[in-house]
């Protein structure tokens, strides 16, 4: 298992523990902060495990500029006749970036169901780390819409191996149950 491979793997655990404490919260303070740490955690282990399926794809032969400014997320230029990636960074949206990796990489041509459950599921974990990463008004979460996002997380790495390696995700059988006990 390669670093980043791992770190994803903590930082989902360690979201899955927020939740759980967020279930065992005394009062409403406590509730709210955890509900928050999981969502914002939930969300960047997502990131993180795209970043780092992303990273195996760009070792891949055949890629074109454009390929690779998607999956290292760099911006790439036409300079002298010719496209080059630069270092400097170049955010794609996050589920373009899922639909990017599973269109282009897919086995035997499979492909995500963007009609299933997680995918909704997905999309409104996101939308709600956004109200919280970029507040206009307060957002009040709870622990269904936290538990629904994650569900949309797992749904998804699990259709992403499911399609790219043709296996499930390792720490689909765990569920939300996290290893961690702070």
């Amino acid at each position: 298992m390669s670093e980043i491979d791992a770190f994803a793997t903590d930082l989902f655990e360690e979201a899955k523990r927020f939740l759980e404490k967020a279930q065992e919260a005394v009062n409403a303070e406590s509730e709210r902060a955890f509900l928050h740490a999981a969502l914002l955690v939930g969300i960047s282990s997502l990131e993180a495990h795209i970043n780092a399926i992303s990273r195996e794809m760009s070792e891949r032969p055949g890629l074109n500029v454009l390929d690779n400014s998607v999956l290292s997320e760099k911006e790439f230029i036409f300079d002298k006749g010719e496209f080059r990636l630069t270092n400097k960074l170049k955010m794609y949206n996050l589920t373009d970036r899922i639909l990017f990796v599973s269109k282009h990489f897919s086995i035997k041509g499979r492909h995500l169901n963007t009609n299933a459950d997680w995918w909704s599921k997905l999309h409104d974990g996101i939308d709600k780390r956004n109200y919280i990463v970029h507040p206009k008004y307060k957002h009040d979460l709870t622990y269904e819409q936290v538990k629904s996002a994650f569900e949309g997380i797992l749904g998804c790495l699990d259709e992403m191996y499911i399609t790219l390696y043709n296996q499930h995700f390792p720490a689909l059988g765990r569920h939300l149950d996290s290893t961690m006990k702070f």
